[in-house]
């Protein structure tokens, strides 16, 4: 869901995953045309990391 999220609205995925900051610079960014297809990489980009470093967080609790 998150992923459909990241290609359809970038902006909002930053939110989501706990990035306002990030959010509110792709929400600039998105708002130009242009500007969309690198936020969507951007956000699709962060959606990686972020369940990679869930990954292993979860690993190190023993889990």
């Amino acid at each position: 869901m998150r992923l459909i999220i990241a290609l359809l609205l970038p902006w909002l995925l930053f939110f989501t995953i706990g990035r306002p900051i990030a959010g509110i610079v792709c929400l600039i960014l998105q708002v130009t045309l242009i500007g969309w297809l690198p936020g969507a990489i951007w956000a699709v980009y962060a959606l990686s990391e972020w369940d990679t470093d869930r990954k292993i967080a979860a690993y190190r609790r023993g889990w």
